[in-house]
Formats: structure tokens, C-alpha cells, sequence
């Protein structure tokens, strides 16, 4: 069932998981506020939609009693931004399950300070078949949210968690926005949109996804002899691309030895679990990015079909 998370081109690759460190000493940790979550985003004065969308999707509750939580806070100004660019008037034109996908999307189920953070991806609140559907946290000068969200505020103590103060919404990823949301996948993106299949890979699938980085496209074109994606045509790319799209939401411990179908017509891939996961003759280095519409393992080859 498409919903509107479907129509909306939003954001998430990098090889490493995040790591929460371990807690400070006392004394380097902030005064627990004696307010819940709810309370002190009440109190800030510019979290009035976030308050309301919390409402609406019956999470008020859960955000003020559930303890060690960490919540991105979108303020006012992102909610309306959001609303404009989806053409809508208010929240109630927002139906209760994107919303409540939305926002549980905003919450790690952890209390996780700025200084706990690490570049990689993290399981949010938010889910799919089952499954968390992943953020992309990248460290740096600035906090970056799935390379397109800032957080301008960090660490707003709560009762029951923190708050890190975003200035978008942060809308759960399909697997094509993951790509996006990730410098070393640039040239998968490329080759993507070349082969005009980012309609395709972003309708309601679910697809799995095996993701060459930008470094295993590098080594095909040196064994092509060519400089990029440029002196490939969309005919030449689209069989290549499609030899990486599984049918299903496959995460990595549903995988078995054996061959697997594509969406490349009548191009098997093989999986080998004897050692790691090898698909074909490339490794799988990162594994169950979690999106909205299928997930994502990321592979250090490119994968050709015969």
C-alpha cells in the first residue's frame, strides 16, 4: 500500500555501525531535569506541532513515561516547512500511520548523548516489516542526519531521556534514499538515475538491495578501461543494475547458500555462507540497512551478470 512516505524523494552508506560509549563520569554529566520529554519540549515553546503530532498519533503517552529515550525534536519552523513541501494545510492531512511512522523515526530507543555518537547507522523507533528502520548519523564539525538534517541544539536533559533539536523532519528512507543519504554510494546514485530505475526502486517493493560502493565501481571501470558511469548507457546499466535487486526484504540471517533470483530476467545470484556472506564473488561488508520499502547490504563489487 503506497502511503504518502512513498512520494516524497527524502534521504540514507558508510561501512560502520554506531557505538554508543560508555556513560561519563558523574561529575561530566548534565543535571537530570526533573520534566519528562514531553514537558520540557512543551516548555521550550517551539515544539507546538511536535507536541500536537505526538498527540495525534496516540506517542504523547509513550514520550513522557518510556525511559531512556533520545528524541531528534523538529521545531515548528521544520513542520511547516515539511507541510509546504508536500502541499499540505496541517497535520490532519497527514494519515495517523505515516505520521506515526514519521515521528517514531525520530527516536532511538537509547538515551544517547552528542558525545556518544559515532558515523554510521543507527535502529530508530520506526519499522518495517518487523524490522528498525535505520538512521544515518554522521559525526564531524556538526551532527548530520542522513546527510541532510542538522542537529542545532544537542543534549537537552530530560527525565526519561535527551534532546537533540533537528531543523527538518527526518522522513524513514527507502532504499533508494539510502543511497542517497550516503557519499560513498554517489556513483550507484548516478548509475541509478542513468538508468532511470529511481521511480522503480522507489515504489512500494520490497526490494533487497545489494549496494556497490563508489571504490567497487572504480575497480569495474579500470577492468572496462573507462573513466565513469558517463561512457556506459542506460542499456548497458540497467541489466547490471537490476542483477542486484532481490525480490523481498531479506535481511542477512534469512539468507541461505544457493542461488537466488533477481530482477535481472533469468540472472541468478549465488550466495556462499561458509565464510561471512559472499554474493558471488564479492563480500557483503555491511549488512540489514533497514528502509522503508526493502533493505540494503553493502557489497565491495560490482555484480555482473552473464
Amino acid at each position: 500500500m503506497k502511503t504518502i512516505l512513498n512520494f516524497f524523494p527524502g534521504l540514507l552508506l558508510i561501512f560502520s555501525v554506531v557505538f554508543f560509549a560508555g556513560c561519563n563520569d558523574d561529575e561530566d554529566v548534565p543535571q537530570m531535569d526533573e520534566k519528562n520529554i514531553v514537558e520540557v519540549a512543551a516548555d521550550a515553546g517551539n515544539f507546538s506541532i511536535l507536541i500536537e503530532a505526538a498527540q495525534k498519533a496516540g506517542l504523547d503517552s509513550f514520550l513522557s513515561s518510556e525511559n531512556d529515550l533520545t528524541v531528534f525534536a523538529p521545531t515548528d519552523d521544520a513542520f511547516e516547512a515539511l507541510l509546504a513541501d508536500l502541499g499540505l494545510s496541517s497535520l490532519d492531512d497527514i494519515p495517523v500511520a505515516d505520521l506515526t511512522s514519521i515521528l517514531t523515526y525520530h527516536v532511538i530507543g537509547a538515551k544517547v548523548r552528542s558525545s556518544d555518537l559515532t558515523t554510521g547507522y543507527v535502529p530508530t523507533l520506526s519499522s518495517y516489516d518487523g524490522n528498525s528502520i535505520s538512521m544515518y548519523i554522521e559525526t564531524g564539525p556538526e551532527v548530520m542526519i542522513n546527510n541532510s538534517v542538522s542537529v542545532t541544539t544537542a543534549d537537552i536533559e530530560a527525565s526519561n531521556g535527551v534532546i537533540h533539536v533537528v531543523d527538518k523532519v527526518i522522513l524513514p528512507p527507502t532504499v533508494v534514499n539510502i543511497a542517497l543519504a550516503n557519499d560513498n554510494f554517489t556513483t550507484l546514485v548516478q548509475a541509478v538515475v542513468k538508468a532511470g530505475l529511481v521511480d522503480a526502486l522507489s515504489s512500494e517493493g520490497p526490494f533487497t538491495v545489494f549496494a556497490p560502493t563508489n571504490d567497487a565501481f572504480e575497480v569495474l571501470f579500470t577492468q572496462l578501461g573507462i573513466s565513469g558511469i558517463d561512457e556506459l548507457t542506460a542499456g548497458q546499466l540497467t541489466p547490471i543494475l537490476m542483477y542486484h535487486v532481490v525480490p523481498g526484504n531479506v535481511l542477512s540471517t534469512e539468507l541461505t547458500s544457493g542461488e537466488v533470483g533477481t530482477l535481472s530476467e533469468d540472472n541468478n545470484l549465488t550466495v556462499d555462507l561458509s565464510s561471512g556472506v559472499k554474493i558471488n564473488e564479492s563480500s557483503v561488508v555491511a549488512a540489514d540497512i533497514q528502509g522503508t520499502n526493502g533493505v540494503v547490504h553493502v557489497i565491495d563489487q560490482v555484480l555482473i551478470p552473464e
